[in-house]
């Protein structure tokens, strides 16, 4: 599928990347050599700007290419991780977001710290970066990539590659995460704009009477609950292996979390949270419902993932195509420059601040822009061996199920037991980088699946309580951590009951318990009617 491009389109393309390259340097600290400013934004950041951003953050590749894909071929079921991730993001701004930010802390692993020890830090710290170069990175400008070879088919994805990591480096890496904030903050208005004028479009091309058709006959390609055997999203898998990787996705992720540790309050943090899962749950109206309209439109595409590109390239009409295209390439490259950011983040506060000790901050953030530097050039280098994979939401599950539950385990012991010390969460993420590594190591050596082939979802949870299990154990094998230390990083009914104390008199509005539940309610609304 190939697809020239009108002049207008063209122009419109173009004067897009060089608006958005002005706008983030434009935007950036000035002559700032603050790690303040230059990691956190100042710490200075609004709920809306928060809510736009991490949102246009979080539009990845998986996002627009992958799950439109899985939509396209097997339906809305795909739907329910970005439905039952609302819910973890409430819980997490409930529980874990004032921990983060009342403690100051530069980045997630840095938590594991202050809760437990260094080991837990640098293991946590240099996973994440591996995840972010090689799964984030190299996957976002993989999608772009494969979006734009098919406007420009002369040109290679490794070309195509090099062009997207110079355009997200010219704003990312001089401005911070000032810059790569203010504009996730248009592209991610940008794409929701383009988004809907999309659906539209879909549903006007009689997409609208073969929605109504299928949900009127109950067909199967409009269920959000599927049974055990569904290839999608069995049904017990929503529930016990969606909300460990949407909490590692939402709430242990330093690339989406970064955004909310900017946050100039705890009330603006959250309330930035919640603004993030309702427009998180119009994903269902603005990708998969067009996904599934392709379906109709398109039943014969070579390859899932195109879907989306196929829609915009047939539907789209000149000049509002140029855009939209330059929208799905933002929501891409929105996702790169925040990478960009959170992985200097990580070495520079994890790894070079504590091995120099002496490092001026003015060296400090030189050091996250040669960084950010280096993890563009081995994104690139890594992007030919994605296509490997049958799909790019397929390459990300399957990492993702390795490296999500063993985290996840050991944040929420961490949080809500105050008996589980510094051993026994070192330990427990060893553990479980070892059955991963084993498990890795028999399918590729083996062809042997250690769980057999059940879905990978219903593998979440077992990897998941292996490492709990050797987390609690190895805790009470050895002696408790000082309590004094850590009291503050525990979370306790006293802490629910003062914070409820402090919301009496807030008007209901303007109350994050309020909207909280509000969005718990949308999404059980919108679970029960597409059931």
């Amino acid at each position: 599928m190939e697809y020239n491009l009108g002049t207008v389109d063209i122009v419109v393309l173009v004067l897009y990347f060089i608006f958005i390259v002005w706008f983030g340097i434009k935007s950036s600290k000035k002559g700032s050599t603050s790690t303040q400013d230059y990691f956190m934004a100042g710490r200075s950041m609004t709920w809306p700007v928060i809510g736009f951003s991490f949102f246009a953050a979080s539009i990845s590749s998986t996002t627009l290419i992958g799950k439109s894909g899985d939509a396209y071929s097997t339906g809305i079921a795909v739907f329910n991780y970005d439905l039952i991730s609302v819910l973890v993001m409430v819980f997490f701004a409930m529980f874990f977001l004032p921990f983060y930010i009342k403690s100051g802390i530069f980045t997630i692993p840095e938590f594991l710290e202050r809760r437990f020890d260094k080991r837990s830090r640098y293991y946590f710290s240099f996973i994440t970066l591996m995840g972010s170069t090689f799964l984030d990175a190299a996957g976002a400008l993989y999608a772009a990539s494969l979006l734009m070879k098919l406007v420009f088919p002369s040109l290679t994805i490794m070309q195509l590659s090099v062009i997207f990591a110079v355009i997200v480096a010219a704003y990312t890496i001089p401005g911070g995460l000032s810059a790569a904030i203010k504009v996730d903050l248009v592209q991610g208005v940008l794409l929701l704009v383009g988004t809907f004028i999309l659906t539209f479009l879909a549903l006007n091309n009689g997409g609208a009477a073969y929605i109504k058709e299928m949900l009127l006959e109950g067909d199967y390609m409009m269920k959000l609950i599927r049974p055990m055997d569904d290839a999608s999203v069995p049904w017990l898998g929503m529930i016990v292996g969606i909300p460990i990787l949407g909490f590692y996705f939402w709430g242990n992720n330093q690339v989406l979390v970064q955004r909310v540790l900017t946050a100039k309050s705890i009330d603006h943090g959250r309330k930035g949270i919640l603004l993030v899962g309702f427009l998180t749950v119009s994903i269902i109206f603005i990708i998969i419902f067009p996904a599934v309209i392709g379906k109709h439109l398109f039943p014969d595409l070579p390859k899932n993932d195109m879907v989306y590109p196929k829609l915009v390239i047939e539907l789209m009409p000149t000049g509002l195509l140029g855009l939209m295209l330059a929208a799905m390439v933002a929501a891409l490259t929105s996702t790169l420059s925040a990478l960009l950011n959170s992985v200097a983040t990580l070495f520079t506060m994890d790894f070079y601040s504590t091995i120099k000790k002496d490092a001026s901050q003015k060296e400090q953030v030189f050091v996250g822009k040669l960084v950010s530097l280096l993890v563009l050039i081995l994104a690139v280098l890594w992007v030919p061996f994605i296509s490997m994979f049958d799909s790019l939401l397929k390459y990300y599950q399957e990492m993702l199920t390795y490296i999500a539950p063993p985290v996840v385990a050991l944040f929420f012991l961490g949080v809500f037991w105050k008996r589980i010390n510094r051993h026994g969460a070192f330990w427990g993420l060893i553990a479980g980088a070892i059955l991963a590594l084993g498990t890795i190591v028999l399918k590729a050596i083996f062809d042997v699946e250690l769980l057999g082939d059940m879905h990978f979802l219903l593998k979440v949870p077992f990897y998941f309580l292996f490492s709990a299990l050797v987390i609690v154990m190895v805790s009470y094998a050895t002696k408790p951590d000082d309590q004094e230390r850590i009291k503050e990083l525990i979370w306790t009914k006293e802490i629910y009951m003062q914070e409820t104390e402090d919301l009496k008199g807030t008007p209901l509005l303007k109350n994050f318990r309020f909207w909280s539940l509000m969005l718990v309610l949308f999404c059980l609304v919108v679970l029960f009617i597409y059931r």
